[in-house]
């Protein structure tokens, strides 16, 4: 509980700020045990407040009657609907809901019960802080009626009405019964014959609505579609002159259902593909006949060769010629005078058939060339016709429009002629979708109040508002409660707690001081040394094995500190250096010289002291103050006057010489420092003092403060030995005890302790 036994490294570990936080039952347990007297008290005003409320309220009953809505006939507005379809089933069914508690029935229901004029149904509840409030209304109402404030009877009727309507809608409840189609309208008042009556009044009023409703729709639709049906005949009409003006305009001229225009340009394109089969048909005759003339060959032919009697003449002649030459060469040989005038023969036969071959391609050319002119015209008469046809095309498009504009016009007058002919016959045809299934009678028993529901209801009000309470309370918890939130917020040791000391009252201190020696004006000055075995003194021992840990100097200059003044560091400061001091030299140093409290606890009457010795070089055993009991030596701090640079004497050189001279005679000097928040002593002297001891005040110093001034001071962070927890309250601290944890187990602890002052 009160410390850690064993010291043996010293490991700084910054806390874990971004891990996720598990569930703690342990901690919400501990909440709960700690909280739970706020909760208790919340819930049992809730319970009050509940009960006193069943002792005022008035009983009340409620009256239930039933309406079905049957989708088997369809809404006559849903017949006349140019868009056709349905509502949702879901959303048809809560609008009739809403309609039931709409302010037309609502008014409907009250004018035929006269509601307004029965005193049972506008008294409403008997409740005493209702009644009470309705009593100061009807008292400012009188004195308005009496101050003749201009108001007509009429007004004051309709105000009547108004507010019956409101008493009304204030006892109504319409629910749907599950998925079904069935209504269930409940009506809770002071009377069952005034409940059950106003049920089926509401009932009456949904079906005659819905009737009345019916029928004005169908008339308004009758008359909306007589309207419509002259709008849509001329629109129709001009619709259809629009189309006939539209062609005669752009010459759409059609035959068989296709333009003109479009049919020319089919056989055009029909005799520009005969052309251009032509055309080719010429090349090639044209291109074969040249090749032959240009090759030379006799015995290449075309059509119009074989078919030529100049050629075939002289293929003949040619022949023969032939023939009568190879006879005479081979019998007289080819040198003879005959065969040379025979191949002369042959060679002019030959030329002359060439030349026909010529004449024949010019006539060929002739044809290619005619069938290319043929071509061309035809070309450029498709391409006339083409542009023609795509203006025509493009005009078409706006005829089109018009058409399917005369088109839809003629289907609506359709349409809104057939709707206007159904809608005169619904007139004569009133049917609503509603019937009442079962009717409301007066109800045997009270309905309100529920005993049960209102303790449940105050019970979890009660429960929830102690919960808010208890989380708000644990929320603005933010100190240090337990060891195990020092090591996880500040990373440091835990040195254990120092419990709350109640003196008893009488005590007083000695009659007087002894010269040289301390004095001590209050009980808790020396508590660790008349109480040894007490949890106070165990926790300074543990902090001397700390200091012992985790210094390693002949003379360990140890600093005791706080964050805010009022914590209780002088008190640690003086008791922990009167137990030092039975077992080693010990020096105590008041090293607060703003606020000297160890010396106005142990050397009130002291003249001279710190400041003496840095400033004017006094001998410190002159000025010093020793405890016979103990053997501490204290050096004090008179301050006669306000010291605003005592930062710059503790960090002065005279102060490092005073460390180093009183070194070499101490084992320990403890120095009581100022607080970390106010001033910056401690800061100064930081670089000379071997270790710290945090001293926090149990439930009193926010966790931030501390966490944010040490951060602040790295030099005494790094240097502390650990933290005590002051002013503990024992009673509250089980609270805060968690499982498993060192003050779980405080209860075994106490056997050790020895607290009694008497």
């Amino acid at each position: 509980m009160n410390q850690r036994p064993v010291f043996l490294t010293r490991h700084r570990q910054d806390p874990l700020e971004e891990e996720v936080p598990e569930l703690d039952l342990d901690g919400l347990i501990a909440s709960v045990r700690r909280q739970w007297r706020v909760a208790g008290l919340c819930v049992a005003v809730f319970v009050a407040l509940g009960i006193g409320y069943m002792l005022t309220a008035t009983p009340r009953y409620a009256a239930k009657t039933s309406v079905l809505i049957d989708r088997g006939n369809r809404q006559v507005v849903e017949q006349l609907s140019t868009i056709g379809g349905v509502l949702d089933d879901e959303a048809s069914v809560l609008s009739q809901v809403e309609l039931l508690r709409s302010e037309t029935i609502g008014v409907s229901a009250i004018d035929s019960l006269k509601l307004q004029d029965d005193p049972d149904f506008m008294a409403g509840r008997r409740n005493l802080v209702l009644a009470a409030a309705s009593a100061m209304r009807s008292i400012f109402d009188l004195r308005q009626w009496l101050g003749g404030d201009g108001q007509s009877r009429l007004d004051q009727i309709e105000a009547k009405r108004r507010q019956a309507l409101a008493k009304l809608l204030d006892n109504l409840k319409v629910a749907r019964v599950g998925r079904s189609y069935v209504l269930e309208i409940s009506y809770t008042a002071t009377s069952p014959q005034l409940a059950a009556a106003v049920a089926n009044a509401i009932a009456d009023a949904y079906l005659t609505d819905k009737l009345d409703a019916k029928y004005d729709a169908t008339r308004r639709a009758g008359d909306w579609l007589q309207r419509r049906i002259e709008e849509l005949r001329q629109r129709s009409l001009e619709s259809d002159l629009a189309v006939q003006r539209f062609r005669a305009a752009n010459g759409l001229v059609t035959a068989n259902d296709k333009l003109v225009s479009d049919q020319q340009l089919a056989e055009l394109n029909s005799a520009l593909i005969v052309a251009r089969a032509d055309t080719a048909r010429a090349r090639a005759r044209s291109d074969r006949i040249e090749a032959i003339i240009a090759s030379g060959d006799t015995d290449a032919v075309v059509t119009d060769a074989l078919e030529s009697s100049v050629i075939g003449s002289l293929r003949e002649k040619y022949l023969e010629s032939s023939r009568r030459e190879a006879e005479i060469s081979r019998r007289l040989g080819q040198d003879h005078v005959q065969a040379v005038r025979l191949r002369q023969e042959m060679t002019e036969y030959n030329r002359l058939m060439f030349d026909e071959l010529r004449r024949i391609a010019r006539s060929y050319q002739s044809e290619l060339e005619v069938a290319r002119s043929r071509e061309r015209q035809i070309n450029q008469g498709v391409r006339n016709a083409t542009d023609v046809s795509v203006a025509a095309g493009e005009t078409q498009v706006q005829l089109r429009e018009l058409e399917r504009s005369a088109e839809t016009y003629r289907n609506l007058y359709q349409t809104f002629l057939q709707r206007y002919q159904e809608a005169v016959q619904q007139q004569s045809f009133p049917v609503t979708e509603a019937r009442v299934i079962s009717r409301a009678v007066p109800p045997a028993g009270a309905s309100e109040p529920r005993l049960s529901l209102v303790l449940a209801i105050c019970l979890a009000l009660g429960c929830a508002a102690g919960g808010v309470a208890g989380a708000f309370r644990e929320f603005r918890d933010r100190f240090f409660r337990t060891g195990e939130q020092v090591r996880d917020v500040l990373g440091l040791e835990y040195l254990g707690s120092v419990p709350l000391v109640e003196l008893p009252p009488g005590r007083r201190p000695p009659a007087g001081p002894a010269r040289g020696e301390v004095w001590r004006t209050t009980e808790m000055s020396g508590f660790a040394t008349e109480h040894p075995s007490s949890a106070f003194a165990e926790t300074l021992r543990s902090a001397r094995i700390a200091a012992d840990v985790h210094i390693d100097k002949p003379c360990k200059v140890v600093g005791i500190v706080s964050v805010l003044p009022g914590e209780g560091k002088s008190t640690i400061a003086m008791n922990f250096a009167q137990a030092l001091a039975r077992s080693a030299r010990v020096l105590l140093i008041d090293a607060d010289l703003r606020n000297p409290g160890v010396t106005r606890a142990l050397g009130s009457h002291a003249e001279e002291g710190l400041l003496e010795v840095l400033l004017e070089a006094r001998v410190p055993a002159s000025v010093m103050l020793a405890d016979p009991d103990t053997g501490l030596q204290f050096l004090p701090a008179v301050v006669t006057r306000r010291m605003p640079h005592s930062s710059e004497l503790l960090a002065s050189s005279a102060m490092a010489r005073l460390l180093a001279q009183l070194g070499a005679e101490f084992d320990y000097i403890v120095l009581d420092l100022p607080p970390l928040g106010p001033v910056v002593d401690a800061r100064a002297v930081a670089s000379r003092v071997d270790g710290f001891v945090m001293v926090v005040e149990w439930g009193g110093t926010s966790r931030k403060a501390v966490k944010d001034t040490l951060n602040a001071e790295p030099q005494i962070a790094g240097r502390c030995l650990g933290v005590m927890l002051n002013k503990v309250d024992g009673s509250r601290m089980k609270l805060y005890e968690g499982y498993g944890s060192p003050d779980y187990y405080a209860s075994r602890y106490a056997r050790y302790y020895h607290e009694d002052t008497s």
